[in-house]
């Protein structure tokens, strides 16, 4: 649906010297009928990324493609081909940006006043859309007179009314509280199967991914540097910053008194502190108790989760127990017979 190919691009620094690579040669492909999330620190370039998709950011270099391989080259559109372009690529932003002197109606209707539609034709194609959100009661409120949550219906609405192939959202639940985040996320995952429609999400928020996205891909510096289903990127995280991204979000990271005390290479008398991921067959199984009856009763609990991952269980147990090498070889060879995945963290007193 929209392919990167070696997309690189370069800002001017604020200070007129030099310039700052936002992005560093970007090879990414979103698959067609996916929630794909982009996540990645602050300043990674999510944002530069995704406003390079309609044409509110030029690349430096590189080619994107929308809708396939012999789809539309983004960066080779005139005005016309750009406008054309943005009826089929929707967009949701995290401040809204509605108009504050026009009606809710007609703030989703505005894209198609823009396209010339006459009012007949705005009409049927607007109200099923404020059905779909849930705001047919609200038709002639004011943005003033709704909630964020509500807002953000709004916004969704517009950006559907031009019937568009694929919906850019860009932090567009960082504005609200839990509970409404929940329900913009319910809507998008409704939107994106009943309509077919592909949807490409920035977000900070790894529980917004671990709730919707099957994909994801992590940006680090300007560069993708994991990819892949969201259940396996999640639990099986392979580079550094996607395992720093994580940590918290999968009840994983230890107290910072367990963390500190942690060195890489055993002492006489100390225990190893081991993370256990459960998933697939692992999941519904009673491994931990196995594993004290195989290595014996001396297993710490030190932290852990039972979680869901795009629909998908997903369990991490953080446990301690003696370095011996017997008990070491113990356990291997149960985590080996069993096909639990472990990850030792390191050791300690």
């Amino acid at each position: 649906m929209v392919s990167f190919r070696g997309v690189t691009k370069r800002f001017a620094d604020r200070g007129g010297q030099g310039e700052f690579t936002a992005l560093a040669g970007i090879d990414y492909t979103v698959p067609k009928g996916s929630i794909t999330g982009i996540i990645g620190r602050s300043g990674a370039g999510k944002s530069t990324l995704i406003r390079l998709v309609n044409g509110l950011e030029v690349a430096t270099s590189g080619t994107i493609l929308v809708d396939g391989v012999d789809g539309v080259d983004v960066g080779g559109l005139t005005e016309q081909g750009l406008r054309q372009l943005r009826r089929q690529v929707g967009m949701i932003f995290q401040h809204f940006n509605l108009l504050s002197s026009r009606t809710v109606f007609d703030n989703v209707a505005l894209p198609l006043e823009i396209a010339g539609m006459d009012r007949d034709a705005i009409r049927a194609r607007v109200d099923p859309l404020l059905e779909l959100v849930g705001l047919s009661d609200k038709t002639g409120r004011y943005p003033a007179e709704l909630s964020g949550g509500q807002k953000q219906r709004v916004g969704i609405a517009r950006a559907l009314a031009t019937e568009p192939k694929l919906l850019l959202s860009d932090e567009a639940t960082s504005a609200l509280d839990p509970e409404t985040t929940q329900s913009i996320l319910d809507l998008i995952k409704r939107i994106n199967r009943e309509l077919d429609l592909t949807v490409l999400l920035i977000t900070h928020e790894m529980e917004v991914v671990k709730t919707i996205a099957s994909e994801v891909a992590v940006i680090d510096k300007g560069l993708i540097v994991e990819r892949g289903r969201t259940f396996d990127v999640f639990t099986r995280p392979r580079h550094e910053t996607t395992k720093s991204l994580l940590s918290a979000s999968l009840g994983i990271k230890l107290p910072e008194w367990v963390a500190s005390a942690i060195k890489p290479e055993p002492g006489r008398g100390d225990r190893v502190f081991v993370r256990l991921v459960f998933f697939g067959n692992t999941a519904f199984q009673p491994l931990t108790a196995k594993l004290v009856e195989r290595i014996g009763p001396d297993v710490n609990i030190m932290a852990g989760t039972i979680d869901e991952i795009a629909g998908e269980p997903f369990g991490s147990l953080v446990v301690s127990y003696s370095a011996a090498i017997d008990v070491v070889q113990r356990a291997e060879q149960f985590y080996a017979e069993t096909g639990l995945t472990r990850e030792v963290l390191g050791y300690g007193a």
